[in-house]
């Protein structure tokens, strides 16, 4: 069984020094780390906050993710497929499905939908001239509608592999939007081609 969130503070909290800074993470040591471990620090660590702030989402109703049903670059009749923008890698794109579902409740046929279709999509990421990865997450700490992002990894950038990669996109300037339109253009295309979909929604969406 987890610790309960007590025990876990206290459990952390225990290999904190005297300010409750825990000590600098492993991964600012790895030759990807965006930071020089001299001069950082890690925060204090914050004990529990009970019961957890509602995410965005968490009453329909109040969904963003909803209300945004018609906007994206792809659609089908269970998912659409938009481009986040102001952005550092060269593309960012995010899932969702078209009902409101978090991951844990998302039914079977849906779940078995979104295997395929997150395959299909790194697929065609990894086709454009200059990627080298996607990168894929659900993280859902934010929104409780289900949306999973895709992070294009430029080619021959060493230093923005791994987990490091979206926060050295915080980092870096903008990318040139027109470029990234013109790519997501083509992973529309090729998801067209490759799994069906439309570019708009539904007339009755």
């Amino acid at each position: 069984m987890a610790l309960r969130p007590e025990d876990f503070y206290h459990h952390a909290f225990a290999a904190a020094d005297d300010a409750g800074r825990l000590p600098l993470a492993r991964m600012t040591g790895w030759e990807i780390s965006p930071f020089e471990p001299e001069g950082l620090r890690v925060a204090p660590l914050r004990r529990p906050v009970l019961p957890e702030p509602a995410r965005n989402g968490e009453d329909p109703a109040d969904c963003r993710a909803c209300s945004a049903q018609n906007e994206g670059i792809w659609f089908d009749d269970r998912w659409r497929l938009s481009r986040i923008e102001r952005v550092g890698v060269p593309l960012v794109l995010m899932l969702h499905p078209r009902d409101h579902h978090d991951l844990p409740d998302l039914p079977d046929d849906l779940a078995a939908e979104l295997g395929v279709l997150t395959t299909h999509i790194a697929r065609h990421i990894e086709a454009l001239p200059h990627i080298a990865r996607s990168h894929v997450y659900r993280i859902g700490d934010g929104g409780a509608h289900l949306h999973v992002w895709f992070f294009a990894r430029p080619e021959g950038q060493a230093q923005l592999y791994g987990s490091w990669l979206v926060v050295w996109d915080d980092l870096l300037p903008e990318y040139p939007a027109a470029e990234a339109d013109q790519d997501a253009a083509t992973v529309v295309d090729s998801l067209l081609s490759s799994y069906g979909g439309r570019r708009t929604p539904a007339a009755d969406s």
